[in-house]
């Protein structure tokens, strides 16, 4: 069942206010949120959307009272088969792009940037074609920076795309005969005011160069604007499913949409995917604890229009808030401040330029927010987390112009006049070597103390000695004042020396011993 929440009520309702709180938390907490938008975020930017009673499909009808369009046909393929139908397309198309091109950002764009540079964001799919989402800087399916030129089957890189534009993007047209893209300029929408579309240079540059040749000319296709109308295949259809199925499978773990009505189908199909692995993705009722808080919104749906989602929608969508997505917006990030502060502190690396010894400069080299948890470089620690970071300026570069001091010189070549010691002190590392030193180069001498043992201690007992002589460890060299007494000479032993002689008579062998 899908509960609502109404914002200009919350400011008296409690129980409201403080589920909106737990939703705010929840979605400071979470780590891979898919956001889904539609043009309801752009309304506060100037852009009116399709539906409404100042919307777009009414401002047709003013300007053309004599065309018999439906809104939904002036958005249809089927279009392009009546040339009166093509011609009001393509001067309507003009107008809008002046529209866009005079916005600015919302705070609901700004706060997808915020999620995504939190590092919150898994990434965001829109149905709006205004580019808004890449002015705040997140990189879209229509930019250049994703295209692929490799021999592959993948048009753009899906690894750095983080905003996919589900109906094109109406700052690019495309040729409908090579699909060639390029920039829509101020002469594509001075012909589009006219009704009369540009012929592609492509086309026409291969075609020239046949004539050239003398050979027949080929088919010259025209420009459009580059957006995806109802019952028109996308040319990016197949690295959108691709995008689409690798985020289901990285276990999204909140779903938010907003400014959207839900009644395109493909639209429908998409948000339900990713609604149904968001509940996936979602602890047990076992394991949550019951109490309402912030742990017991992880892993659902949010949906933040003015009108209430259909019944079809029960069980699919958790929370409906009614009200304005800048304003739901504004006060999520308020709520995330207050509750958790250190993600929003900014720790700014501040690198010198210029020389040392002349006065330098300092430019920040380096920003990191939200260091808290984190691993590496720039990572606090949990519990010793300090608030002693104020908030950043507006500018992110800003210049300090300081004297640079010289480096100090190594310990080995500092000169004598800044030792902490002079000539007769020295540190205790280096006493202690010296005295060491000292003991080492003076001989030993024996005339306060006495040897330990004797010189018989491992000798064996001689001839008539008693055990008390065994154990004797000699005269204290220091008490006996006797000279040495000179060393025995050495005893010759008898020598026996043995001859043998050979006798010639016979092999006997005399010995004689001398």
């Amino acid at each position: 069942m899908t509960i609502t929440l109404d914002l200009e009520a919350s400011t008296s309702d409690a129980p409201a206010r403080r589920t909106l709180a737990n939703l705010s938390l929840a979605v400071a907490k979470r780590k891979k949120i898919v956001v889904v938008t539609g043009a309801g975020i752009s309304c506060s930017c100037g852009i009116p959307d399709f539906r409404s009673s100042d919307g777009l499909y009414a401002l047709v009808k003013q300007q053309y009272p004599d065309v018999v369009m439906k809104g939904r046909d002036l958005f249809d393929a089927s279009l392009f088969r009546d040339p009166t139908s093509t011609a009001v397309f393509y001067t309507f198309i003009s107008q809008l792009k002046k529209s866009v091109d005079a916005a600015t950002p919302s705070s609901t764009h700004r706060f997808i940037k915020t999620l995504d540079s939190k590092k919150k964001l898994l990434r965001s799919y829109t149905q709006n074609i205004d580019g808004l989402e890449e002015r705040v800087g997140l990189v879209s399916t229509s930019s250049q920076e994703v295209k692929s030129h490799g021999k592959g089957k993948a048009k753009v890189k899906a690894k750095d795309v983080r905003n996919v534009q589900l109906h094109g993007d109406i700052h690019r047209v495309r040729c409908t005969f090579c699909s060639a893209d390029f920039p829509c300029t101020q002469e594509h929408l001075d012909n589009f005011l006219t009704g009369t579309p540009p012929d592609c240079p492509d086309c026409a540059a291969r075609s020239s160069a046949r004539v050239a040749r003398s050979a027949r000319a080929l088919k010259v296709g025209t420009l459009r604007p580059a957006i995806v109308l109802y019952d028109e295949p996308h040319p990016l259809g197949d690295d959108i499913g691709s995008m689409h199925s690798a985020d289901i499978t990285r276990k999204p773990d909140m779903l938010i949409i907003m400014g959207t009505s839900l009644k395109v189908h493909g639209f429908r199909k998409l948000v339900k995917d990713f609604a149904r692995a968001v509940h996936e993705s979602a602890p047990s009722p076992a394991v949550s604890p019951p109490k309402k808080n912030a742990k017991s919104f992880a892993g659902k749906v949010i949906f933040v229009n003015k009108t209430a989602p259909g019944s079809e929608w029960d069980g699919i969508i958790d929370y409906h808030i009614a009200g304005e997505t800048d304003r739901w917006v504004e006060k999520v990030i308020e709520d995330w401040k207050k509750a958790r502060p250190s993600d929003w502190e900014v720790q700014k690396t501040l690198v010198a330029a210029g020389e040392s010894s002349t006065a330098g400069t300092f430019h920040v080299a380096k920003e990191i927010t939200n260091t808290v948890g984190l691993k590496g470089k720039g990572a606090k620690r949990k519990g010793t987390l300090k608030h002693e970071n104020v908030p950043a300026p507006e500018d992110d570069v800003f210049d300090i112009t300081l004297p640079l001091p010289s480096p100090p010189p190594s310990p080995g070549k500092r000169p004598r006049s800044r030792c902490h010691y002079n000539d007769v002190e020295m540190s205790p590392s280096k006493k202690s070597r010296e005295v060491a030193a000292a003991a080492a180069r003076a001989p030993a001498d024996f005339k306060e103390r006495g040897l330990l043992f004797g010189n018989a201690t491992n000798a064996k007992l001689r001839k008539g000695a008693s055990q008390k002589d065994a154990l004797d460890l000699g005269e204290n060299v220091a008490t006996s004042q006797a000279a040495p007494k000179k060393s025995a000479k050495p005893r010759i032993p008898k020598a026996q020396v043995e001859v043998v002689l050979e006798s010639r008579q016979s092999s006997r062998k005399v010995a004689v011993r001398a």
